[in-house]
């Protein structure tokens, strides 16, 4: 059960309802993790802020859905979870990929490596070494990769946390919401 009302251009007020009537402007509708962020100018334009900018992260989005994944998972966030599950569908990742990601790791040993980089930036970022930021280079990742990562795992510690404060679940999604959509995509939910 949601625990704030969705707010609309009509029932925000300030900038929350300029930053509402700019996004529906440009997209039609927004989904119910953003009419609920309205509640909090700040939170909300910084989470699209965020999100904006890691649309510019140098990893393809079949890394980033599988690292969204592990992070939701251990998050708990079931509306991230399955934005996720269908984003790294429309990216390509099948069903088994799927599964290994939310469990932190993948088939190809690169990819697995990001992930569970992923997952330490999210569980203990204090405990990583030099050795591992030396095998993800070895992978071939670049720094701005590896350094996106960061990011990543931020916007998902955002979108995850939001919505299960928000008491927001899967079933509240709209048919609309796909984590491609810049108003509202799950690189959190």
């Amino acid at each position: 059960m949601t625990r704030f009302p969705p707010l609309t251009q009509d029932t925000a007020h300030g900038v929350a309802r300029s930053l509402l009537g700019d996004l529906i402007a440009r997209h039609g509708e927004i989904g119910s993790m953003v009419a609920t962020m309205a509640h909090s100018p700040a939170v909300l334009g910084g989470y699209l802020d965020l999100s904006r900018a890691m649309k510019r992260s140098k990893l393809p989005r079949q890394i980033t859905e599988r690292i969204s994944l592990a992070v939701q998972h251990r998050q708990g966030c079931a509306l991230c979870l399955a934005a996720h599950t269908s984003g790294a569908r429309a990216a390509g990742v099948d069903d088994s990929e799927i599964a290994m990601a939310r469990e932190g790791t993948s088939a190809d040993p690169a990819i697995a490596a990001l992930v569970a980089f992923g997952l330490q930036v999210y569980t203990a970022p204090a405990t990583i070494t030099d050795d591992q930021i030396a095998g993800l280079r070895h992978h071939g990742y670049t720094d701005r990769q590896i350094v996106d990562v960061v990011g990543i795992v931020a916007v998902n510690v955002l979108t995850g946390a939001f919505n299960l404060v928000a008491g927001l679940q899967p079933a509240e999604v709209p048919s609309s919401h796909r984590t491609d959509s810049a108003v509202e995509r799950p690189l959190g939910p």
